[in-house]
């Protein structure tokens, strides 16, 4: 989760990726900027904690691996450099370079949405991704203060779709990795639950 405080003047990709792999805290590039990333509630690592399960029962018989919040991925180059809250690819992974810490190609990217950073996931952070990342079939946004999912889909024209589920009854299905993802299950032990 990208704040919109910048800490460093613009630099490139490059410097980015080399002051990152030794930095402590994490930080997010977009054009240039370097954004701090904040920490999260702890519904926001509880959900995402969840989302994790979930995944990775379904995917277990699957060629599809799944990346935690600490994993980078690249929209672009040299554009966007994010922290998703989770990823899934399918097939072999393709890293930036030989350090593997920032992948190429998810299927399927996890935000979880909090005040501060929900105008960004919505807008810039999604218009990259789904514009440069070919692989990018759905992107899912997961309100952490009410039960509800937002779910885009890649067409198979290219074109994105958007449905939404709400509620403890609510699912969202991807059907990119099989996978259904019930709400009930993603809001487990959050406050948004009771």
């Amino acid at each position: 989760m990208a704040l919109p405080q910048q800490f460093l003047p613009t630099i490139s990709a490059e410097q980015y990726l080399e002051i990152e792999r030794f930095s402590e805290t994490r930080h997010e590039f977009l054009d240039g900027v370097v954004y701090a990333m904040a920490g999260e509630s702890p519904d926001h690592s509880t959900i995402c904690y969840n989302l994790s399960g979930i995944t990775h029962a379904q995917l277990s018989s699957k060629p599809c691996r799944g990346f935690s919040p600490n994993m980078k991925v690249r929209a672009g180059i040299g554009g966007l450099y994010a922290y998703p809250d989770l990823m899934i690819v399918c097939g072999e992974a393709q890293f930036h370079d030989e350090q593997g810490d920032v992948l190429l190609n998810p299927t399927v990217i996890f935000e979880v949405l909090s005040p501060s950073t929900e105008k960004y996931d919505r807008g810039e952070k999604f218009r990259r991704y789904r514009t440069e990342i070919e692989s990018l079939q759905d992107y899912v946004l997961v309100s952490q203060d009410q039960l509800r999912v937002e779910h885009h889909h890649r067409e198979a024209d290219g074109a994105w779709s958007q449905s939404e589920a709400i509620g403890k009854d609510g699912v969202i299905v991807l059907n990119s990795i099989d996978c259904t993802v019930p709400l009930a299950e993603v809001y487990r032990n959050t406050e948004a639950a009771k």
